[in-house]
Order: C-alpha cells, then sequence, then structure tokens
C-alpha cells in the first residue's frame, strides 16, 4: 500500500540519519475505502493526490507543534505492507479522519520512493498557515482562508537520494 507519512524538514532530517521513519505507531495517509467513498469519482491517481493533500496539512500541524522546524511541510511516499497501515473503523468516515492510517511498523528508508516538500517560495504562507491552523480546525473562517494559502502551493518532489540535499 503507498502511503503518505505526514513529517517536518527536521523530521526528515533524523529519518536520513537513523534510515527509517519511526518508531511506530505512525499516522499516515492512504487511499482507504472511506477515502474513496468520499470522493466517489475520482481515480487512483486523484485519490493518490487527495491523500498526499491531507498529509500535507497533517503536516503543518507538526509545524504549529514545533516552532523551531523549517517552515516548509514535507510528505514521504512510500510503500509498506497492507497490514502495517490500519485505518480506525471507529473513525473512518470522519472528515478530519479520511484516509488517515496507523502505521504498526516503522517505514524503512528502503521502502520510501519520493519525498515532496515545500519550496523555498512557500515559507510565509506556510509559516503563516502554521500559526492558524489550530484556529482554522476551530472553525475561524479567517483562519482556514490562511491555511488554504499554503494549501496553494504544490509540493515538489524529490527522489529519496536527494534528501541529502533537502537537511
Amino acid at each position: 500500500m503507498r502511503v503518505y507519512l505526514p513529517l517536518t524538514l527536521s523530521w526528515l532530517a533524523e529519518l536520513h540519519r537513523t534510515g527509517q521513519a519511526g518508531p511506530a505507531p505512525l499516522t499516515a495517509y492512504a487511499v482507504t475505502p472511506a477515502l474513496r467513498e468520499w470522493y466517489l469519482s475520482g481515480s487512483q491517481e486523484e485519490l493518490e493526490y487527495a491523500a498526499l493533500s491531507r498529509a500535507a496539512l497533517a503536516s503543518l500541524r507538526l509545524l504549529a507543534a514545533d516552532p523551531a522546524a523549517p517552515r516548509r511541510r514535507v510528505v514521504v511516499a512510500a510503500d509498506v505492507p497492507d497490514r502495517s497501515a490500519v485505518a480506525d473503523p471507529d473513525r473512518a468516515l470522519e472528515p478530519d479522519a479520511l484516509g488517515e492510517v496507523r502505521l504498526t511498523e516503522a517505514v524503512p528508508l528502503a521502502k520510501m520512493a519520493a519525498v515532496h516538500v515545500d519550496g523555498a517560495d512557500a515559507e510565509a504562507d506556510v509559516a503563516a498557515a502554521a500559526g492558524a491552523v489550530g484556529a482554522a480546525d476551530a472553525g475561524d473562517d479567517d483562519a482556514q482562508f490562511t491555511v488554504d494559502g499554503a494549501a496553494d502551493h504544490e509540493l515538489l518532489w524529490y527522489g529519496v537520494q536527494e534528501i541529502d540535499r533537502l537537511v
């Protein structure tokens, strides 16, 4: 199963140092049955993009919790065994949990397919969004507008072999 693991650049540096994302459990995003049902008419590529986007939002929440981390969202795409990515059946259809899976094993670097990172031009919008994401989650429309400003920036694609240049 392809999963999208939200990180920060600080966590990406740790992953590069240790050779894995972990320890488990880890929260990631994937094309789950609930995500597929929610988007009714999306192609597999569109559903993968939706899972990636949900992971990017989760990365923004990680940035909000770590003011020292560089203000760039990071998402790692990895291929894990289906048995190690478990969706919570009690939360599967909740809008804020769509596509969310819990990884029961650490993810080795060898299982990672790509890294998606904001470009330098997104830093100001991502910083503002990280400061507003809590209020947006609480229903503040102005804060949601700020969070959406970060989402307007497409994450850049990097090969796993390029992680050393990113950190």
